[in-house]
């Protein structure tokens, strides 16, 4: 059954990443564009990527260093562009669906009595707070022509640190949420357990560093729009893959949960 619903993990992280490309492609490819011309024009550090917002670590959101735009190499932009846009989310959706349904297989029937839907959207909700929300609002995602090539290492780091001690802050909290619902029922175990985990994440906000590299002339509004497509990428990737592999977990479970009823 597993083998099963992780190849459903999988086809819905790719389903998801469709969706999630569309998106990317009509809003954040625009802003990408934007970026490099303003670092082309030398109103930026020299971050030199053509990015994807979303598929970065939110160090730089793809920057890497070492070649001008000119120098693209035997592709194009225009090549690299749609190319490696959709590559790189299809990659992306297709690991993320086979975790998520790895731990959906964990998490089944461990969370109280709710179907296979409701335990999918439940966990894509709490992973993309986790895993993307959390980690985004402390170390955001940034375009070309943002942040200095020379802290690339440290900054990479510093959200990979942020994105741990998010995720191992939730299943803390979610442990917690499950040893107090016998003594203060579900509803206040969940409530006690989201403010136990939202308080120590603060206390590790106000711990890690803060990094801020935005040039001084840097578009303030391309930034935004920036991050808000980078943000809304991921909604819509794990969104998708909660949504569908919750239909797809559903059919996969169907089976088995009518030879439980009939024994």
């Amino acid at each position: 059954m597993v083998r099963n619903l992780l190849v459903r993990g999988m086809l819905a992280g790719l389903a998801a990443a469709a969706l999630a490309l569309v998106f990317a492609w009509v809003f954040g490819e625009p802003q990408v564009t934007g970026a490099i011309a303003v670092e082309e024009s030398g109103g930026g550090h020299a971050t030199h990527a053509p990015a994807v917002p979303g598929t970065d670590s939110g160090t730089g959101s793809g920057e890497t260093t070492g070649h001008d735009h000119e120098d693209e190499g035997p592709v194009s932009r225009d090549v690299q562009s749609p190319l490696g846009l959709a590559t790189g989310l299809g990659v992306f959706g297709v690991a993320v669906g086979g975790l998520f349904a790895l731990a959906f297989a964990f998490a089944y029937g461990r969370v109280g009595a709710l179907g296979a839907r409701a335990t999918s959207a439940l966990l894509a909700l709490g992973a993309f707070v986790a895993v993307e929300l959390l980690p985004f609002l402390k170390y955001p995602a940034n375009p070309p022509a943002v942040g200095d090539p020379a802290t690339i290492s440290r900054r990479t780091v510093l959200y990979l640190a942020m994105l741990a001690i998010s995720v191992l802050l939730a299943v803390a909290a979610v442990h917690l949420g499950r040893r107090l619902a016998a003594r203060h029922g579900a509803w206040n175990a969940t409530l006690l357990a989201v403010a136990a985990y939202l308080a120590a994440v603060i206390v590790a906000y106000l711990l890690m560093p803060t990094v801020d590299e935005v040039p001084s002339g840097f578009p303030a509004t391309l930034l935004w729009r920036f991050r808000l497509a980078s943000l809304g990428i991921q909604a819509i990737m794990w969104s998708g893959i909660g949504l569908t592999f919750g239909v797809l977990a559903e059919r996969a479970l169907a089976p088995r949960r009518a030879l439980a009823t009939a024994a």
